[in-house]
Order: C-alpha cells, then sequence, then structure tokens
C-alpha cells in the first residue's frame, strides 16, 4: 500500500467519509466505456464536476475523502484552484489498489470505520442530499439513492440502472427491458464498513467495483434502504453524462439557489432576473464581494437621483434601486454556486444593504426639501429622513448583536431563538424596493419616507425587545 495514503485517521463517527470514483462508473464500470462527452474536469457553471463534487461533500460535511483514480495530476491540479478545500484528500492510485482486489477495500473499511459514501463525478447533487443521507443511515444497512424520473430511453445507460423496490427496500436490480417507470440507481451509495470488509467473499469483475455484488448480497436480509432524490425537496440529483446534461444541471442549480431571507418579490421577480445577471457575472469572473459593491454603486446612483427633487428623476431613481435590488441578489447566488460563500462576504453584502438604504432615505429627503424650500413645512422631510437613516442604523447595530448571539448558541430558550430567527430572516428582505416605485409613479414619496420612519424605528424597538438580557443566557466565564 502506498505509505502515503497510511496518513492519521479522522476518528469520527457516523457518516463523515467520501469514497470518490472519478475513472469509473460504479455501476457499469470504466467511465472510458460510455457514450459520453464529458469528464470528471467538464465544467459545470465554472467549475468542473470533480472539483464541484468534492465541494459540495465538503459543504455538507464530508470530513475526510478518498479519491480512488488513474492518472490523478489534473484533478490534484483542479482542486488547487478555486475555493478552499479544507478537508484531507487520500489520494489512491489505481495502479496500486485495483478495484478488484479485495485487499483494497478490505484497507477501506479500516480507514472508513463507520459508514462510506461512495459516488462517482459524473453527475451534479445538492448539499441537502448528502446531508439527508448523513442522517439517515443506521447501523448494517446500506443506502441506494434513486432518481425517480426515467429519462433517455433510447439510451439505457445514460438513464442508470432500474432498482426494484418493495416499500423502501432495495430487492434486486432491474433488467434492462424493466418497466421504464422504475426508479434508476444514483452514482450516490452509502456502505457500511462492515459490508465493505467481507470483501473477500465471491468473485470480482475485472477493473469494476464490487458494490453492485455487495447490494444484491445485503438485499437478501433487506439491509439495503432506497431513498429517493427530489428537486422539491432540495435533495435532488442530476447525472452529467453528456453536454446536453451540462445545461440540464446548471439550470437544476440555478432553479435551487435561495437565500435565507426571501420575501414574495424576492421569490417571483428578482430571483427570475437576477440569475440572469448571475450568468454575465460569473463570465466576466466577478467575485461575490465584486457583484456587492456593483449593486452598492447603482444603489448610491439611485440616492443620488432621489436627491435631485422632480418627478422623473424620482421615479428613474426608484427603477435605478429595484435594479439595484436584483443585483443585490446575485452575489449570493455567485457565492453558492462558486463555493466562496464567507463570513465577511455576508458581514459587507449586509452593511451595504444598509448604507444603501439610509443613503436613499437621505436622498429622498433631500429632493423633497429642494422641491419645498422656502414652504412652511419644509423640514419636515428632512425630519423624517433623520428618523429613518438613525432607525435603519440602529437597527443594523442590533440585527449584528442578534447575529452574534445565534452563533454563540446564545439565546436562553427556544423560544428566543425562534423570535430571533424570526426577525433576522425578514431583515433582509428586498420586498419593499417595489413599493418604492410605485410610491414614486403616484408622487407620493413623502408618504414612503414617513412609513420608512416609523417602519425602522418599530423594527428597531422590536429587535431592542428581541436581544433583551432576559432572552439571552449569561455566559460562564
Amino acid at each position: 500500500m502506498n505509505e502515503s495514503v497510511l496518513q492519521k485517521r479522522v476518528e469520527i463517527p457516523g457518516l463523515t467519509t467520501a469514497v470518490l470514483l472519478p475513472s469509473v462508473g460504479m455501476f457499469a464500470g470504466s467511465s472510458e466505456h460510455r457514450a459520453s462527452a464529458v469528464g470528471p474536469l467538464t465544467s459545470v457553471v465554472g467549475i468542473g464536476l470533480f472539483q464541484r463534487t468534492v465541494l459540495t461533500l465538503q459543504r455538507a460535511g464530508i470530513r475526510q475523502l478518498i479519491v480512488l483514480a488513474g492518472p490523478e495530476d489534473q484533478l490534484k491540479q483542479a482542486l488547487g484552484h478555486g475555493p478552499r478545500l479544507t478537508i484531507p484528500v487520500r489520494w489512491m492510485p489505481l495502479r496500486e489498489f485495483p478495484l478488484d482486489d479485495p485487499r483494497t477495500w478490505e484497507f477501506l473499511a479500516a480507514e472508513v470505520r463507520g459508514f462510506a459514501l461512495v459516488t462517482g463525478v459524473s453527475a451534479v447533487f445538492s448539499r441537502g442530499l448528502v446531508e439527508r443521507l448523513r442522517h439517515e443511515v443506521r447501523d448494517g444497512e446500506a443506502i441506494v439513492v434513486a432518481q425517480t424520473a426515467p429519462r433517455h430511453f433510447d439510451d439505457p445507460a445514460a438513464g442508470g440502472i432500474r432498482l426494484k423496490v418493495q416499500s423502501d427496500r432495495f430487492t434486486s436490480f432491474a433488467p434492462s427491458h424493466f418497466d421504464d417507470s422504475a426508479p434508476r440507481a444514483a452514482e450516490l451509495v452509502v456502505l457500511p464498513a462492515g459490508l465493505m470488509n467481507a470483501a473477500g467473499q465471491g468473485t470480482y469483475e475485472r477493473d469494476r467495483p464490487p458494490i453492485r455484488r455487495w447490494l444484491e448480497r445485503a438485499a437478501v436480509d433487506g439491509r439495503v434502504r432506497v431513498i429517493a432524490a427530489e428537486d422539491k425537496q432540495g435533495t435532488w440529483y442530476q447525472d452529467v453524462s453528456t453536454i446536453a446534461d451540462v445545461s440540464v444541471a446548471e439550470k437544476k442549480l440555478f432553479n435551487s439557489l435561495k437565500g435565507d431571507s426571501e420575501g414574495f418579490v424576492d421569490r417571483y421577480f428578482n430571483r427570475k432576473l437576477s440569475r440572469w445577471f448571475t450568468r454575465l457575472f460569473l463570465a466576466a469572473g466577478f467575485s461575490p464581494n465584486a457583484v456587492t459593491i456593483v449593486a452598492s454603486l447603482i444603489g448610491f446612483v439611485s440616492a443620488a437621483g432621489f436627491g435631485m427633487g422632480t418627478y422623473a428623476a424620482g421615479v428613474a431613481a426608484a427603477l435605478l434601486f429595484q435594479l439595484a435590488a436584483v443585483i443585490d441578489c446575485c452575489d449570493g447566488e455567485v457565492a453558492r454556486l462558486t463555493f466562496t460563500e464567507s463570513p465577511f462576504g455576508a458581514w459587507l453584502d449586509m452593511a451595504m444593504d444598509n448604507v444603501v438604504h439610509m443613503a436613499i432615505f437621505a436622498g429622498i429627503a433631500a429632493g423633497l426639501y429642494t422641491a419645498q424650500v422656502g414652504e412652511p413645512g419644509a423640514w419636515k422631510p428632512l425630519a423624517c429622513g433623520a428618523v429613518a437613516v438613525l432607525g435603519n442604523g440602529l437597527s443594523f447595530l442590533l440585527v449584528e448583536r442578534a447575529q452574534k448571539i445565534k452563533s454563540a448558541s446564545g439565546w436562553r430558550t427556544p423560544d428566543h431563538a425562534a423570535w430571533g430567527d424570526f426577525m433576522l430572516k425578514n431583515v433582509a428582505s428586498r420586498d419593499f424596493s417595489v413599493s418604492l416605485v410605485l410610491f414614486a409613479l403616484f408622487a407620493a414619496l413623502d408618504w414612503f419616507l414617513l412609513f420608512a420612519a416609523a417602519g425602522s424605528l418599530i423594527f428597531a424597538c422590536i429587535m431592542l425587545w428581541v436581544i433583551r438580557p432576559s432572552a439571552v443566557a449569561v455566559t460562564k466565564s
């Protein structure tokens, strides 16, 4: 065995280890025999399939990876570029660890010490699917992920191998002429170490992993469960076996994008438009923080437009602010698609949102004052603008405090935590951007500013109540 592989084990129970098979098909043998124009380095939304698989597993809580690969130089280079990999990767070259050698799997069983998630790299899948598998592991049982939607009936290999399932239990693999509506096996399987430890039993097909044989043997005892990959549940899986599959996988990735705090307008309007801009930002190589700055600059231009004080400038400024709200969705989308989320990026996004909102309130106040200068009540919009800016700034500070309490698990009771989560989920809503367009169209920006001043103060007061001393646990030093 290669000495470089015999590194210190990560002694964590449960499903924390993944075994990747980038050079072979889990059930069909060598991927070179497939009618496929894609490979481990094929790009899906700017990231190769191998790298995307690794980063998805890392994001889902996998803590060590073992790669059974042929020529591995390009794969190692792929992991060395782009988002940072923080979990250990063990490289096991197939020339030293052949798939048809029982000793390979006995060694892996010793390394796993629990469960192994075995996967190919010819697919894109969600973090939620892996998290569900980690949650669903049961002692001594294997899990097969099934795709419920059949596809490519003219090419059986592209659609996966069909499964016979009784209730949620796998009974056997189905013949090629079996019912087309039957679920199909995804190249994502959870194996207990005990099953891999019995590797010496039976015969092996040359250059093929014995996983299919293991599952058939375990199915006799009812020890193989089937979990369906479902788009609506966020546990989706998409084969990428052909060039046409790449666009399907990219569409699924974009459809899966969702922020932690989304209102009605975000969900049904802003997100529909933001994906087009996100594609442009990805093509241009923009980082999430760069996208945040672009959205902020548009917001500042909008604030300056409001400051002009004319009806046309107000409408144009409101539309610009709506554009800024659309692009403000893109920084999170770029971050999630490219695995470049960071605490600083999240803070910068929230901070710049609040700075832009305060600039908008100040711009509207200045524009209304300019239009009413010399009149007895010209001071009122300035007062409302000052209150709105103050309330927004105070709300931002209180939200920061609530986030620190949440990250430190510092809420006193679950009820306090629920209130904190509720307020944090609603603070980032961009729904009011559409209302601003309507107020501008009806020449009622003074009413918008009044509501903004009252709303920001009310929100700040609620946040003060949420993070009151009695809601926060006392930490012991």
